[in-house]
């Protein structure tokens, strides 16, 4: 058994799975088993997808899912997002980048872009011609978005970029980015804006090497060079300069949602998977479930998954009505990422010695995990922002 049924936890369907959320979610998993999970280990190896894998999924209606029709997306929401993202985290092709994609970069150009910036970018978006990333991270600011320092200065229609980016995911293949840039340092955070450049038609813009990670290794993430890179003043995001900051807090619960998304899809794999492990294999002449430590460990890891899923439900039930506050998003990034650890080490040790074997796909999922609680502001970051509303 290599994937996890999405009823692991026998659970009823939460509202916002309608019957086309579902068979999205089918689909989903049926395509990625068929066509990316084959070829996954090769691109492991390789430490990045391969375009045609991206194309592919843009033609069977994987790519911006949430983006209105007019722009070529279905037309759908988050939950269709959701949909998406766990069957990848079910099929265990954890760093198939299409969810940063879909629910992160799609999102800034929709809200915040003109009609035309829409009708150049979306379409492209959707079909996978155009692969997005979102630049924020540079080597001396991480979860401090307001000590960037790559500078656009104006120069008559044109913006000159110059700066560094560093961990940025879909770093090698990406060739629209949102990028975070200071248009005017003075300001501080007001000074901050969102610059989209499109890699293929501007000089100047340099991709470092593809970093060597703990996990996720498909999922290629680079440093990103910008010397004197000139764009379009028109490829700015929003109506005036200095919005970005206020941009990026936007839209930060939904990032932060989506961690969540991969974490409990995740603790759900490795779940069905160690359930399947400890049925089979055999130790002093009887199933490893047979012994009560087993019995207990898996009792409050699926009571633990349980309730994590039904906040996450929650959660994605409060974003579709417009109402999931900073504050709580950032409670289901930290917690359900540190969820996401546990299980999966735990779920791990259950394995014995083969859970440490990379032919066993908990091995993966423990390396992969990692990461969860670091990117999108480091779970540190989300406890501080709870504990200001406190």
């Amino acid at each position: 058994m290599t994937t996890a049924p999405a009823d692991i936890l026998g659970l009823p369907k939460p509202a916002w799975v309608d019957d086309e959320v579902g068979m999205l979610y089918d689909m989903a998993h049926r395509f990625l088993s068929e066509e990316i999970e084959p070829r996954y280990e090769e691109f492991e190896k390789k430490e990045i997808f391969d375009r045609e894998s991206w194309k592919k999924a843009g033609s069977a209606g994987l790519l911006c899912a949430s983006m209105p029709e007019e722009y070529g997306g279905s037309g759908g929401t988050f939950a269709h997002e959701s949909a998406i993202i766990e069957a990848i985290s079910h099929v265990g092709v954890d760093g198939f980048g299409i969810a940063l994609h879909n629910s992160i970069v799609a999102p800034y150009i929709l809200h915040y872009g003109s009609e035309e910036q829409k009708q150049k970018w979306l379409p492209r978006m959707a079909s996978g011609e155009l692969i997005g990333a979102i630049a924020m991270t540079e080597p001396g600011a991480g979860s401090d978005l307001q000590g960037v320092k790559t500078r656009a200065e104006k120069d008559g229609n044109q913006y000159r970029i110059n700066g560094s980016k560093t961990f940025i995911t879909n770093g090698q293949l990406a060739n629209l980015i949102v990028l975070v840039t200071k248009t005017d340092p003075a300001k501080g955070a007001k000074g901050t804006s969102l610059i989209v450049i499109e890699t293929d038609e501007v000089e100047g813009f340099e991709r470092g090497r593809n970093l060597d990670k703990i996990g996720l290794k498909s999922n290629d993430t680079s440093e990103l060079f910008f010397n004197d890179v000139r764009v379009p003043t028109s490829n700015l995001l929003g109506t005036v300069e200095g919005e970005g900051f206020v941009q990026l807090m936007q839209q930060l619960p939904q990032e932060r949602l989506q961690i969540g998304t991969t974490a409990i899809a995740m603790c759900e794999r490795a779940l069905a998977l160690t359930i399947d492990y400890v049925k089979e294999r055999k130790a002093f002449g009887k199933a490893v479930l047979d012994f009560q430590n087993t019995q207990f460990k898996l009792a409050e890891l699926k009571t633990e998954v349980t309730i994590g899923r039904v906040f996450y439900n929650d959660c994605v039930a409060r974003h579709l009505a417009g109402g999931l506050d900073p504050v709580t998003a950032s409670m289901a990034k930290y917690w359900l990422s540190d969820l996401q650890g546990k299980v999966v080490d735990q779920c791990l040790q259950l394995f014995g010695g083969y859970g440490y074997m990379n032919e066993y796909p908990i091995a993966r999922m423990f390396r992969d995990a990692r990461v969860q609680r670091i990117y999108g502001g480091t779970n540190e970051i989300m406890k501080l922002l709870i504990a200001r509303s406190l």
